[in-house]
């Protein structure tokens, strides 16, 4: 959610290459793996057995590329107003153009790269003024959910979340925007999920990819951090005017 981490050096995500739009080497022979491959092995005239295409695998194979591209977008590894072509993308992951072009379409459609006709996909770029408004409506979202469930929620159920918190800590540690976003979505999202409202989660989830940031050091990314400990606790003690204090102050500070 942090809007102020600066991207330091990440690790270029990698996917496992494809063959041949991501059949087998056995299925690319036109023999579908668990049957002979010789004639003849067949017996007492039995029909051989149709084996079911991976259908699943280009599926797998796009959502790594979607993981793998959202991770470069939020490291700052993908710069922001710089068009990328799925085959040169396709290229650099060890793919075909095919799971490259339908992760951008998802991205497309988030709202973090947009459509160039003939050319491929420009990487969104956002101004603080942009930023601010999505913290704003983010704000607005799950600022009143977050007090309603401080009001209703157990302590157990708060504490429970201390794994989430300690994580985001460890992440804004090591100084990797593209972790700690992914830590820091987290955290929020199993706050949301208390609420019972799975339409909500998955809306602040968009805002949340569309609001990482491409400025501020490891230092705001331990201060965001900071701010998640601090909330849950406050929760777990049910200590409602810090509990407003604090949300309002996160969300403020993201603007």
């Amino acid at each position: 959610m942090n809007h102020r981490a600066h991207p330091a050096p990440a690790e270029t995500a990698r996917v496992p290459a494809q063959t041949r739009s991501g059949e087998t080497a056995r299925e690319a022979t036109g023999h579908p793996a668990g049957t002979p491959a010789a004639r003849g092995e067949h017996t007492h005239c039995e029909s051989p057995i149709p084996q079911p295409r991976p259908a699943v695998q280009r599926a797998s194979v796009r959502g790594q590329i979607l993981d793998a591209l959202r991770t470069a977008l939020a490291s700052g590894e993908l710069t922001p107003g710089e068009v990328y072509s799925a085959p040169a993308l396709g290229e650099r992951f060890g793919v075909s153009a095919t799971p490259v072009r339908e992760a951008m379409q998802q991205l497309a459609l988030e709202g973090t790269v947009e459509v160039v006709p003939n050319r491929g996909f420009r990487v969104v770029e956002r101004g603080a003024r942009e930023l601010a408004e999505l913290a704003e409506v983010r704000a607005l979202i799950e600022v009143p959910v977050m007090m309603r469930l401080a009001r209703s929620v157990p302590a157990e159920r708060w504490a429970a979340l201390r794994p989430l918190a300690e994580e985001s800590v460890r992440a804004a540690a090591m100084g990797c925007r593209a972790t700690y976003a992914e830590a820091d979505r987290a955290f929020h999202r199993a706050v949301l999920t208390l609420a019972g409202n799975e339409q909500l989660v998955q809306i602040a989830e968009d805002l949340h990819r569309r609001a990482v940031p491409l400025r501020g050091g490891r230092a705001d990314l331990m201060a965001d951090a900071g701010e998640h400990a601090a909330l849950l606790e406050a929760l777990i003690a049910g200590e409602l005017d810090a509990v407003r204090r604090l949300v309002a102050g996160h969300f403020a500070a993201a603007g």
